[in-house]
């Protein structure tokens, strides 16, 4: 089973979520809730860490996914592990005018995170399909922001990538 792997024929509809701006602080804790307003996942930071450690959970209290830091390599990056495993590695691109970033996918796909990621207009991507969409756009409530997942996708790994992504631009 690929990660990440579903229908890109755009037919159905996304799953759609609503994060704050700013990740809380380490050992803080905050919800992302459902479109209906209904706290979907958990995003757990992890204080007395040496490197920043936020865990996701499910509505359940259930780990979704554990999403840390990477130290001492030439350019920033966060790993997303389930079950001790990595599956996913988040970093900045090299090069570029706007902000880019890889995620290399252990057992699929590499995807592509492009856009203005710091003011939560971007998109992420795999061989040119959309994953998932991320705007401010959608609300018109201050420090909050959407995030909308093509059907048959990975939700949790989608808003873990979100998680990293953030995390790498505070």
């Amino acid at each position: 089973m690929g990660l990440l792997r579903g229908r890109r024929d755009g037919a159905g509809d996304p799953q759609r979520f609503r994060m704050k701006e700013k990740l809380a602080s380490i050992g803080d804790d905050f919800w992302i809730e459902d479109e209906q307003g209904q706290r979907a996942y958990r995003v757990d930071g992890k204080a007395m860490r040496l490197r920043d450690t936020f865990l996701l959970e499910n509505a359940s209290g259930q780990e979704v996914a554990k999403i840390q830091e990477k130290k001492l390599s030439v350019r920033d990056k966060v790993a997303i592990e389930r079950d001790g495993h990595t599956v996913a590695t988040v970093k900045k691109a090299m090069v570029g005018i706007r902000d880019r970033f890889a995620i290399d996918v252990e057992d699929g796909p590499d995807l592509k995170a492009k856009g203005n990621i710091v003011d939560h207009e971007y998109e992420i991507e795999r061989d040119g399909d959309t994953v998932a969409n991320i705007s401010k756009r959608w609300f018109r409530v201050r420090d909050t922001y959407g995030v909308e997942v093509t059907e048959g996708e990975d939700v949790g790994l989608v808003l873990a990538m979100v998680v990293a992504l953030e995390s790498l631009t505070d």
